[in-house]
């Protein structure tokens, strides 16, 4: 297999086929490399344009006055095996080809194309990414096939997907909530590279500290499940498989032209790895921000502190629902809780419904936590921060938000015990947005409800519990 070190490191990059019909896409989402940027096109029409962006094109790879380390190929796909070849010849580091229209199609023409790039990428020893992908997207390169995607900083999410929109997306949702990549690879049909190759790298980067996966299938079943165990022996591994029903198999052969696995099958093979399955993007950023943000929980038992009643039966549901245990609390905490807290609209019980306590005295959510932490039965804390009622007060007193993050930021970084929070969509969403990018800025895991915090801490709980 062709080595993945240059392509993913690139110091130059050149852009063969882009055009102003579909607005420059690749040199424009490419103005943030740090490296060199090259063009490559034959079309008189097409040039002035790519001249305007600062970009200096050339009629053939050959041509460019320097080596390069990788190529997107955005032309028809006639044409791509002809791009291939040039790749070859140049001796380039590695080829995207968003080039679509071969297997996946069930077309003959298609076969054929796809199997005479293979077989020159084969011989040439290229490292070719796809065909019918999205490709690279490396922020601390500033490499990018998207514009909004984040550029100039380096994360720590290696993620890697069959689906180009898929890895954007996650790309993108991610970075909303914090999770930044440090190299994302969209893959398409995998004819020389697949999920195995890059799971075997990722495993090995230096920056990169935990893996997510979407896949809908394998060429080589064996090697998949060996790499995956290789990857989950050096850092936690999430993987998100397509076309978990009948008719989601039959969709991923004309997506990806994928060999479906049966799902019943797959979630073992997971397990048996060392890895955890999600079912959605959600779900993915979800457990990756947990990860990244969070301790495993060593129990199943969970202390809940809500800011209203209502919220903390609901808030008890949902955690039940996913195996947690919301247990009554030690006599020793119960008699510690009786000395201050308001009980006037408000619980000691578990949950607890604290927001009169916390009013009355700010200082009282520290003491709240410290019994908490000390409280036997309890593995790991969830807090619900009310928008609803507090966004506004946030807005007029910054102050108050501050002093509360503070105190879960201390709790956290002292305390064994992990510390989630729940800040509901509000009515002042642009409050609470401010609240949550607050918490992200802090390095807390925030999530919009219950039932997905209660979700991503039970998945993440399974790798502790596998560790004890």
């Amino acid at each position: 297999m062709p080595s993945l070190d240059r392509v993913l490191n690139p110091k130059t990059v050149a852009v063969i086929g882009d055009k102003k019909a579909s607005g420059y896409m690749w040199l424009k989402s490419l103005e943030t490399f740090t490296g060199n940027l090259y063009s490559v096109q034959l079309d008189e029409k097409e040039i002035p344009g790519i001249e305007e962006l600062g970009v200096t094109n050339y009629s053939s790879l050959g041509e460019i006055p320097e080596p390069v380390d990788f190529v997107v190929c955005a032309v028809p796909r006639q044409v791509s095996p002809f791009i291939v070849k040039d790749c070859v010849a140049n001796d380039v580091g590695g080829v995207t080809l968003f080039t679509s229209g071969f297997a996946e199609t069930g077309e003959e023409e298609g076969k054929v194309l796809q199997d005479q790039i293979e077989e020159m990428a084969r011989e040439g020893d290229l490292a070719l990414i796809g065909p019918n992908c999205m490709g690279l997207h490396i922020p601390g390169l500033g490499i990018r096939f998207n514009r909004d995607q984040p550029a100039g900083t380096t994360g720590d999410v290696g993620f890697i997907s069959q689906s180009g929109t898929h890895g954007m997306n996650f790309s993108l949702t991610g970075a909303a909530q914090g999770v930044i990549c440090s190299k994302l690879i969209s893959f398409g049909n995998g004819i020389i590279l697949e999920a195995a190759d890059y799971l075997e790298y990722l495993a090995d980067d230096d920056d990169t500290k935990f893996i997510g996966m979407y896949i809908e299938g394998a060429r080589d079943g064996p090697r998949l499940i060996k790499a995956l165990r290789y990857a989950t022996s050096k850092k936690p591994v999430v993987t998100w498989k397509g076309g978990q029903t009948a008719a989601g198999s039959r969709a991923t052969q004309s997506h990806t032209a994928s060999l479906a696995t049966n799902q019943a099958v797959w979630e073992s093979i997971v397990r048996q790895c060392g890895a955890l399955a999600v079912d959605s993007l959600d779900e993915m950023v979800d457990v990756i921000k947990t990860l990244r943000l969070s301790k495993p929980a060593k129990g199943r038992g969970v202390g809940l502190l809500a800011m209203t009643g209502g919220q903390s039966v609901v808030m008890t549901d949902a955690f039940a629902k996913e195996g947690w245990d919301v247990p009554t609390l030690s006599d020793t905490s119960y008699e510690k809780f009786s000395e201050f807290f308001n009980v006037i609209g408000g619980s000691y019980q578990n949950p607890l419904d604290m927001a009169g306590t916390i009013g009355q005295d700010p200082k009282n959510f520290d003491k709240i936590l410290e019994i908490l932490e000390e409280d036997p039965g309890l593995d790991a804390l969830v807090m619900e921060l009310s928008a609803t009622f507090m966004a506004r007060r946030w807005k007029d007193k910054p102050e108050e938000l501050e002093r509360l993050l503070d105190s879960i930021v201390n709790f956290r970084d002292r305390s064994d015990k992990p510390i989630l929070t729940v800040l509901h969509p509000s009515h002042l969403e642009a409050e609470a947005l401010a609240a949550r990018l607050k918490l992200q800025e802090r390095g807390i895991a925030v999530f919009a409800n219950f039932e997905r915090a209660a979700n991503a801490m039970a998945k993440v709980a399974t790798l502790g519990e596998s560790d004890s």
